[in-house]
């Protein structure tokens, strides 16, 4: 039996980096996983896995997700993944980058939420996975203001969500990585003035020695999104390799 026999899962981000990993890991335990993402070309690449099936959908449009929720009879897992990390302090975050930032990061998992949490009390019961991050309230990190804003936002909602929904059968919780091996990362590495600088400066804040691989970060998707993780909500579940200690 796998671990997610029967569940239906939602996830966005699910083209590339953890948001993939962690589809082809649902899809692998038993869950019935409905992928989205922006890019309709990578997103083609999970159709080769049982158990996936792809839309396109742009989580910052409320009528897409709308129109997406009247085709989506049950949902047990809803995964928020989509995100921006943008790099700066404050001066350096033009009120463009800001807006876009909390856009994508905070105002998409708000839409999402309120579209198919309904559907979650209906049916009485339903599991909410955000990501977040360690670069949120949890630890103050140089160069990442309105991300670890955003990220900070991110987690405040998923606790209200947890407290205001607990007795309707409903959880939320967040995952919170560290630096995780992803295309986003190695674009960011890539972008910087130095690049192998800038891979070492990313290596040095890891204490257990190395970056996370997207797979990692999958495993505890599925362990939040299993009956396993029944008895939580309301968490900022922590996977960082030791930085935030």
């Amino acid at each position: 039996m796998g671990r997610l026999d029967g569940k239906i899962i939602l996830l966005s981000a699910a083209a590339q980096g953890i948001g993939r990993a962690a589809a082809i890991a649902f899809a692998k335990e038993g869950a019935k996983v409905i992928a989205t993402d922006i890019d309709k070309s990578k997103l083609q690449e999970l159709e080769k896995y049982p158990g996936i099936q792809i839309q396109v959908l742009d989580v910052t449009k409320r009528e897409q997700i709308e129109n997406l929720a009247k085709e989506i009879e049950r949902i047990d897992v809803l995964c928020n993944i989509a995100g921006f990390v943008h790099h700066g302090t404050i001066l350096e975050c033009e009120e463009q980058d800001w807006n876009f930032v909390m856009d994508l990061n905070v105002r998409s998992m708000y839409l999402m939420i309120k579209t198919f949490l309904p559907k979650m009390i209906k049916q009485k019961s339903g599991n909410i996975i955000n990501m977040s991050s360690v670069a949120s309230s949890i630890k103050g990190v140089v160069n990442r203001c309105v991300y670890s804003t955003s990220k900070a936002a991110v987690i405040g909602l998923t606790k209200s969500v947890a407290a205001d929904f607990i007795e309707q059968g409903i959880r939320c919780n967040c995952v919170c990585p560290g630096t995780v091996d992803t295309p986003s990362l190695q674009e960011r590495i890539k972008a910087r003035p130095n690049p192998e600088q800038a891979l070492k400066d990313f290596l040095a804040r890891q204490r257990i020695g190395r970056i996370a691989t997207a797979e990692e970060v999958a495993h505890l998707f599925v362990y939040l999104a299993s009956d396993e993780s029944a008895y939580m909500t309301g968490n900022e579940v922590i996977i960082d390799g030791g930085w935030s200690l």
